[in-house]
């Protein structure tokens, strides 16, 4: 076991204000081991935990891998109802929390007693850990033993639980010090939440396995991210594309530069974003492809355009056609790396070796079928191959919208509308036609609408060599804050369900000629309403 590895001095968690060696995060993990053996009770020995990226959600992580235990990230960004349902979905016998935490859990439906919180911030809790600190942590777990359920995103359907059991969590840490170069000596700044696969898998099972140091900041804050990173001397972070986004829009300095970081890792960000980060703080950013449910579809390739993922893993990872089951064909692009053949080279792609490192969904049987069929892993992802055998990430399946009779890929019109300067974040999705089809609709997210220059911004689309007249959307919302999950991920299944029924700047074009933007009014809505209505398509708003 990892953990039995880590009895040492070299610092193992740092915050603001205290500091652990790695002999005393184990011991602190093996007091909260002997506390949850000692609550245990029959069933799943699933433990909650409802924090911010506080130390003891990593000492309650070690706790788990040693009791046997296997932890639920809850997410605090969730509503009561969908945290009630969270907690009964997973099982929760035992809920780690604080004051705040609690005080949102009150008069929800999830089942349990008052005895089965833990409140990190009450002196009960301490005393009980107290009376545990001479536990030597003994292993009641194995490589089988489940440690985690995560809960993807949910960016666009119901979240589900992804089963991640130790073996496969030490697999997925050997493999990213293999790949990005993790070692002793590195301090990771931990600035994603620790409820999220993306600082579990990323940072903290390569920094444990290492044996690095792990520092923690609460939460992501932009404006604080450079102080955090000089204060702790950081050498490594993680990240999600709009949260870079968000630390690329503040103000840049000369002494941007003047910090340790020498790497991140993260996922959907633009090449425009890795090259401008590196450009201000001095650290290359590596792009990865990843989930939850599973990875190991990509090797990195020194040779790959910088838009490219790398090359596939292996001889069965393909771009697959859905329908006829057959490879796509090889992606031919023009020189912006636009696809030029995109209905026949864009697939989901998909590892034919089947279900390598996926262990399936918690208490999903129907999900689970659905992303192993005909003996494949489905990642549910589009991508395409080009003709020197680089892969390239395409967006989510549900970003593939339908204009004309043609394929759009979202994610592309994406990271062209985040070249404008005033655009922090974006997401791109379908909406129905009045009367046939699907147009696009864009939501950006600026940190001042009202001097947002909107006869700049259209300029700025016409002069983007790589936007054709399919890909302009005909909608764009503007706002101040987009709505996101507790990963910084964009909610769009929740933009798509809005339309324009919004309070937010909503700008129309009519979709002919030179885009001529012109801001909705009510009646203009209503109007658009009517529309509709006229066409017998006004189902399709209410099931989108």
């Amino acid at each position: 076991m990892l953990l039995d590895r880590r009895r040492d001095e070299h610092p193992g968690l740092r915050t603001r204000t205290a500091e652990w060696s790695w002999d005393e995060v184990v011991r602190e993990a093996a007091a909260r081991a002997a506390l949850a053996r000692e609550l245990r009770r029959d069933g799943p020995f699933h433990i909650g935990v409802l924090l911010a990226n506080e130390p003891d959600f990593v000492f309650w992580l070690g706790a788990a891998a040693l009791a046997g235990a296997t932890i639920a990230g809850l997410n605090p960004t969730r509503s009561g109802p969908q945290l009630e349902r969270d907690i009964d979905y997973v099982d929760c016998q035992l809920i780690v929390t604080d004051a705040a935490g609690m005080n949102r859990l009150r008069g929800l439906d999830h089942g349990l007693t008052d005895d089965r919180f833990l409140l990190i911030d009450d002196p009960a809790y301490t005393e009980r850990l107290a009376a545990h600190r001479d536990t030597r942590g003994e292993a009641y777990a194995g490589p089988e033993t489940l440690l985690l359920l995560l809960f993807t995103s949910g960016t666009t359907g119901e979240s589900k639980a992804v089963k991640c059991t130790q073996r496969r969590l030490a697999a997925i840490a050997h493999a990213a010090t293999d790949k990005f170069g993790h070692k002793r000596a590195d301090v990771d700044y931990c600035c994603m939440p620790l409820f999220h696969g993306n600082a579990i898998m990323a940072l903290w099972a390569p920094a444990l396995s290492n044996g690095a140091t792990i520092c923690l900041t609460p939460q992501f804050s932009a404006s604080g991210f450079l102080d955090d990173v000089r204060y702790f001397e950081a050498t490594f972070f993680t990240y999600v594309g709009k949260a870079l986004g968000y630390l690329l829009a503040t103000p840049p300095t000369d002494a941007d530069a003047d910090n340790r970081l020498e790497r991140g890792f993260g996922t959907e960000a633009s090449v425009d974003d890795q090259a401008e980060f590196h450009r201000r703080f001095g650290a290359r950013l590596h792009e990865g492809y990843g989930s939850s449910e599973g990875a190991g579809l990509v090797a990195l390739a020194p040779d790959a355009p910088a838009a490219a993922l790398g090359r596939p893993a292996h001889a069965g990872v393909a771009v697959i056609d859905p329908e006829t089951l057959n490879d796509c064909a090889p992606a031919k692009l023009d020189e912006h790396g636009r696809v030029l053949n995109a209905d026949e080279a864009i697939g989901e792609m998909v590892d034919k070796a089947g279900s390598l490192s996926f262990e399936g969904y918690y208490k999903n049987d129907a999900a689970d079928a659905e992303r192993l069929r005909n003996g494949w892993y489905w990642t549910g992802d589009l991508g395409y191959i080009d003709d020197a055998g680089f892969l390239y990430f395409a967006g989510r399946k549900g970003d593939w919208i339908r204009v004309d009779g043609e394929n759009i890929s979202a994610l592309r019109i994406e990271r062209v509308l985040r070249r404008h300067p005033s655009v922090v974040a974006t997401a791109v999705f379908a909406v129905p036609d009045p009367r046939s089809g699907d147009q696009v609709m864009a939501a950006v997210e600026v940190a001042e609408p009202g001097a947002f220059d909107i006869a700049r911004f259209i300029e700025f689309l016409g002069a983007q060599a790589d936007l054709g007249s399919k890909d302009t959307p005909r909608l764009i919302r503007v706002s101040t804050r987009l709505p996101v999950t507790g990963s910084n991920k964009v909610l769009k299944r929740e933009l798509q369900a809005q339309f324009w029924r919004t309070q937010d700047l909503i700008l129309r074009w009519a979709g002919r000629g030179t885009p001529d933007y012109r801001p909705m009014s009510a009646a203009d809505k209503t109007g658009l309403e009517a529309e509709f209505a006229r066409h017998g398509r006004e189902r399709l708003l209410r099931e989108r």
